[in-house]
């Protein structure tokens, strides 16, 4: 399994990014995928999840509005479009499946296993 992220970057507040991960190694659309973000001093949590074969989808409330997880199943991709970025989603985020055809929903950071290297995104004030 390999998970490669890319599109963080640096961007004013109110700006938007689109991050991608690119999925190997498994069958995409089985499982539960979804970003995650760690700030600095802070714990890592879950943003966004979902599992395509279903289309089931979680978010964090803080985000909800703003940011969209969506997937392109021949590609293997998955996408996270953040919109009306604040200095607060300034953090390294994080790709990660979880690999097993169960799945609670949610998007808890002990449930996914295999994760990417991440990607530093910046919201600037």
């Amino acid at each position: 399994v390999q998970l490669v992220e890319s599109g963080g970057g640096l961007v004013q507040a109110g700006g938007s990014l689109r991050l991608s991960c690119a999925a190997s190694g498994f069958t995409f659309d089985d499982y539960a995928i979804g970003w995650f973000r760690q700030a600095p001093g802070k714990e890592r949590e879950g943003v966004s999840c979902m599992r395509s074969s279903d289309g089931s989808t979680y978010y964090k409330h803080s985000v909800k509005g703003r940011f969209t997880i969506s997937s392109d199943n021949a590609k293997n991709t998955v996408y996270l479009q953040m919109n009306s970025l604040k200095p607060e989603d300034t953090a390294v985020y994080y790709c990660a499946t979880n690999v097993d055809s169960n799945w609670s929903g949610s998007c808890m950071v002990t449930d996914f296993v295999f994760w990417g290297q991440g990607t530093q995104d910046t919201s600037s004030s």
